[in-house]
């Protein structure tokens, strides 16, 4: 029965309305979760020669950020300004929709979660576009060291801050803190439509990243490759080494301290999609060549 108010009684156990929409949950969070797995969905939609495309110009793009880096450093020493003109690299891949390997630890996981994608699908997304990161980047280094050889000193130092760096506590959650920030910063994009917004999250991301020197397997690897390619005594086995657990530790980081808790927030909007999607996204959709 209504109150003396007119309103309906609160019975227990009956999810209520938060806003103008009939979810359990805020309208402002269902909607950032429609975009996160719609725009997961059509990432792990993409043709094979897609994410490699996309991949490759993301490398390049964040090259753009490593050059604005090292200009700054180059010329002040001073990491927390570096740090805001990398964000340069960050803002052209949002605007130019390429893609970091780092950026995949949300959406297309909270797709496949949402069976909106399959696991095979996820594989082949991150592969592909980490092979493209790296290769994107090498290219661009190799351009920037050829123009700006007076950068070699200040390259070589920096690589060696990560390369030089023991397997330790520290290193750990030096990258475990690159991984959450990164994919924070994709959450914050996700939710807001206002561009000036998502070029804000850009600047905060990079600041943290390489401000801070976190621990980034793209971002610092572009730094490794250009002290190679200046003959610093690096050896490809050395960032082997290091990129391997900054790589897994990037992953941890990105997907349990931001991914999984995000899916939890929302399991009510995470069980409607999986009722309303087929139980074989690959077998509706099809694979993809």
């Amino acid at each position: 029965m209504p109150n003396n108010l007119g309103e309906q009684p609160y019975e227990r156990g009956t999810p209520q309305r938060l806003g103008e929409n009939d979810s359990p949950v805020e309208e402002a969070l269902q909607h950032s979760f429609d975009n996160t797995v719609n725009e997961g969905a059509e990432r792990l939609q993409r043709t094979f020669r897609a994410m490699l495309v996309t991949g490759f110009f993301g490398g390049m793009e964040v090259g753009l950020g490593v050059m604005a880096y090292l200009a700054v450093l180059h010329e002040t020493d001073n990491h927390l300004l570096a740090g805001l003109a990398f964000s340069v690299g960050l803002i052209a891949i949002l605007l130019a929709h390429s893609e970091l390997f780092t950026e995949d630890f949300l959406m297309p996981v909270a797709a496949v979660v949402s069976r909106e994608g399959s696991v095979a699908q996820l594989g082949k997304l991150w592969g592909g576009t980490l092979v493209a990161n790296l290769a994107g980047g090498w290219v661009f280094m190799w351009l920037v060291m050829q123009a700006f050889p007076e950068w070699e000193s200040t390259i070589r130092e920096s690589a060696a801050h990560f390369v030089d760096a023991p397997f330790s506590l520290q290193t750990i959650c030096l990258a475990i803190l690159g991984g959450s920030t990164i994919t924070l910063m994709t959450r914050m994009q996700q939710g807001t439509d206002a561009d000036i917004a998502r070029i804000v999250a850009a600047v905060v991301g990079g600041f943290l990243l390489a401000g801070l020197q976190l621990f980034h397997s793209i971002l610092d690897s572009l730094l490794i490759f250009g002290a190679i390619q200046t003959g610093a005594d690096i050896t490809f086995l050395e960032w082997l080494s290091w990129f391997s657990y900054t790589l897994l530790f990037n992953i941890l980081g990105g997907i349990a301290l931001v991914t999984v808790l995000r899916l939890v927030r929302t399991k009510e909007l995470v069980q409607q999609r999986r009722r309303e999607s087929p139980a074989d996204p690959d077998a509706a959709r099809g694979e993809q060549d």
